[in-house]
């Protein structure tokens, strides 16, 4: 009978270790479980903060140019002031309405330098498509050299990297 009795005690031990065994295996399944969803979860937040970073930044950009634009199409309505402006300068009236209109062209070009445009005066640089309207060819000088513009009829502008008028100018044939 005292076999008996120390098998059961060893049998109920190694019962217990089997079962605490099994419950250990089950806890470490739910952990490696509970680690994969972790890490899918994890891979899924980094991916929707990515993708939120960058729809800010295109909504940024996107936003940037539609001002960019609305600047630019209410400048080109009013370069004609200053067109004006420089065609009265060139006039030579008295010295104080000469004084009282170049104030005003100053003020003028403040205007546009706070808003980032910039004037195109290409006269006697190489002609570029890109920035200038050729609507004249001249003959060529003595001083002149061929595809350079002579002149400037029309000033050109750009805002930032962008041509808003392009220059109107005579180049040398």
């Amino acid at each position: 009978m005292e076999e008996k009795k120390k098998k059961k005690p060893e049998s109920a031990a190694e019962d217990k270790t089997a079962a605490l065994i099994a419950e250990n295996e089950a806890l470490i399944k739910e952990v490696e479980d509970a680690k994969s969803k972790a890490d899918e979860y994890k891979d899924k937040w980094m991916r929707n903060v990515a993708e939120f970073d960058n729809y800010k930044k295109r909504n940024a950009k996107l936003w940037q140019d539609a001002f960019n634009e609305g600047i630019a199409s209410v400048i080109l309505k009013i370069l004609v002031v200053g067109d004006t402006l420089d065609r009265a300068l060139s006039l030579g009236l008295d010295e104080k309405t000469q004084a009282g209109l170049a104030g005003i062209k100053r003020k003028f070009d403040e205007t546009l330098s706070s808003l980032e445009i910039e004037e195109i005066n290409p006269v006697g640089e190489v002609f570029d498509p890109n920035i200038a309207e050729a609507v004249m060819q001249v003959e060529k000088g003595e001083e002149d050299t061929s595809d350079t513009v002579k002149q400037v009829f029309e000033k050109g502008y750009k805002l930032k990297d962008k041509i808003i008028r392009y220059a109107k100018v005579s180049v040398v044939k």
